[in-house]
């Protein structure tokens, strides 16, 4: 008997003329705290980046994708085929990543507009995202948080699975807290809404740093049980939990974009304008990626 194999499809025509990678980046977590089978790593740890599709750029006016995180999943998927599960992407590498991406499809330059302190005026300027890329090259991570030399704790970032789903309780609790001005409900129902909003705050809080540890060294040796750690957190002397919180803020500034420094015309100073001074770069993802 023979068997006849499956006919190859004949290769497109048209391959050559499809999208190429437009740059290539490495990422500041080098790989690192990505879970097995959620990247492919390449040998010279450079990743291929790829402009986006008019699928991709679609998806970026869909108001509940964007809400749930998942159109920007599906975007670092098309752009970056490296990347076989965004949603495990580590924090410290998502502006690096979004950014490229914005880059391969738009170019170097971007309009970012802001109000002037002093004069309350609108000004538009063009930032380099290469150099927001080089910025970024130097993020770092301290794993290692020293209560004492017996006792050290070791912390990893915070997921985009981790950030989307606290993004979601937090606005539905300060959706909550918003109905709490409204004068038909009555006191006694204001405050055991404020009561569960509080509440539910704090526990995100708490939750979010016991999400970041994933081992600690003790004097009788190393616990990676995460249900023992969360429940430790929960449990924690304050101080403790506040030097875990102190380390994982000063990483977030350290590898923050920095703020933009603007000089004023001397008009601009006439009218009330600083010298000089600084704002912050905070990008919509909307907005970002119009």
């Amino acid at each position: 008997m023979q068997f006849q194999g499956i006919p190859q499809r004949p290769k497109n025509p048209l391959a050559g003329y499809m999208r190429q990678p437009k740059i290539y980046i490495r990422l500041p977590s080098n790989g690192k705290y990505w879970p097995e089978g959620s990247i492919d790593i390449p040998e010279n740890r450079e990743f291929p980046v790829y402009s986006m599709t008019a699928k991709d750029e679609l998806l970026f006016k869909t108001p509940d994708a964007l809400m749930n995180g998942q159109a920007i999943v599906d975007v670092i998927k098309s752009c970056m085929p490296n990347i076989l599960d965004p949603w495990h992407c580590p924090m410290m590498d998502l502006d690096m990543i979004l950014i490229a991406m914005r880059l391969a499809t738009y170019g170097d330059k971007m309009p970012f507009k802001h109000v002037q302190p002093g004069t309350n005026e609108e000004q538009e300027y063009e930032i380099d995202l290469r150099l927001l890329l080089d910025q970024l090259t130097n993020n770092t991570w301290v794993e290692q948080v020293a209560i004492n030399p017996d006792f050290i704790i070791y912390v990893r970032p915070l997921t985009y699975r981790h950030m989307t789903q606290t993004g979601i309780k937090t606005f539905e609790t300060q959706r909550i807290l918003s109905i709490v001005n409204d004068e038909s409900i009555a006191e006694a129902e204001k405050i055991k809404l404020f009561s569960e909003s509080f509440n539910s705050l704090t526990k995100v809080t708490i939750d979010l740093v016991a999400e970041t540890i994933f081992q600690i060294q003790t004097p009788e040796g190393l616990v990676t049980d995460l249900h023992w750690i969360k429940e430790f957190i929960n449990n924690a002397d304050k101080d403790i939990f506040k030097t875990v919180q102190d380390h994982l803020n000063e990483l977030k500034s350290h590898n923050d974009i920095k703020p933009l420094t603007f000089q004023s015309t001397p008009e601009q100073i006439a009218l009330g304008a600083p010298e000089t001074y600084e704002v912050p770069v905070n990008f919509n993802n909307s907005d970002f990626f119009a």
